[in-house]
């Protein structure tokens, strides 16, 4: 039968799952827009360029992931949200990697999020999976910057 009473975990999990997402969305957007807008000014070359590019996103990327395990490891300490199985003993490393493997929607099954910590991942995936998406489309459009000027000479 549904019960559609939240108890603490839910509650829990929904609350923390909101405040890093959030934070998410925000991060990658300001590190976009101030990316977007130093490309713009940049007279470096091309492989500058495309450098900083890579590694900004790159590490905004990674940012989030660890932003993730950290929503996970506050759930985990709550005796109703769940936690990770898999094994034995658990690490804060072991919640980077899972948030990881979450994130870029990899998943290999080798730990298994229980309870309402089930919130946070299948929010993870979904945003980790636009957000990678936001980034390739900054790439694409640096990439169509380039293409343009060149044709321009």
């Amino acid at each position: 039968m549904f019960d559609a009473h939240l108890d603490a975990g839910h509650l829990w999990a929904v609350i923390v799952t909101l405040i890093v997402v959030v934070l998410c969305i925000l991060l990658h957007y300001e590190v976009s827009m101030r990316l977007w807008r130093s490309l713009e000014r940049a007279r470096g070359t091309l492989r500058r360029r495309f450098l900083m590019l890579s590694f900004v996103l790159f590490a905004t990327h990674v940012t989030e992931i660890w932003m993730f395990a950290v929503g996970m490891v506050l759930l985990a300490q709550h005796p109703l949200a769940g936690s990770l199985e898999g094994i034995a003993t658990l690490q804060f490393l072991d919640f980077v990697y899972f948030s990881a493997i979450t994130y870029t929607t990899l998943g290999y099954g080798d730990l298994i999020p229980t309870g309402p910590l089930r919130f946070i991942t299948g929010s993870e995936a979904l945003l980790g999976f636009m957000l990678i998406t936001w980034s390739a489309s900054l790439t694409f459009l640096e990439m169509q910057r380039h293409w343009s000027a060149r044709r321009e000479r």
